[in-house]
């Protein structure tokens, strides 16, 4: 299967020149999200807040495009203060139930915006799991 540009139209617009989200061989990856309202404007909440509206619009995009939190296989998240690693926790787990996907999580010096939390993740079709 070839490299594939998928339509997310409740995903927030682009901050930059990339994709927001692309399939290849049943693996969809989902550019690195932050705390944008999609339909305009940001959450300039708490870190919880922000990682709740983060999780929302994965929630949406993958909703376009036929997948739910259960068909991810891997996130990465990104936040400018690992004391926020706790609340962020604490988030993230009320979107999946049984196994939760592997992760990584690191500190980084700043995010795009100013936000405080960014999660990218790679999802799986489920016709392609093992």
């Amino acid at each position: 299967m070839a490299r594939k540009t998928l339509e997310t139209p409740s995903a927030p617009p682009a901050i930059g020149p990339y994709t927001v989200a692309v399939e290849a061989a049943g693996l969809v990856f989902l550019s690195g999200q932050v705390a944008l309202i999609p339909e305009g404007g940001r959450e300039d909440g708490d870190v919880s807040a922000q990682t709740r509206q983060v999780m929302n619009n994965i929630g949406a995009m993958l909703g376009d495009i036929g997948l739910g939190y259960s068909d991810i296989v891997k996130t990465t998240i990104f936040m400018v203060d690992i004391g926020d690693y706790a609340a962020i926790n604490e988030v993230y787990a009320e979107y999946f139930e049984g196994d939760a996907p592997a992760r990584s999580a690191v500190e980084v010096s700043a995010l795009p915006g100013g936000f405080r939390v960014e999660i990218e993740i790679v999802a799986i079709r489920s016709g392609n799991q093992v």
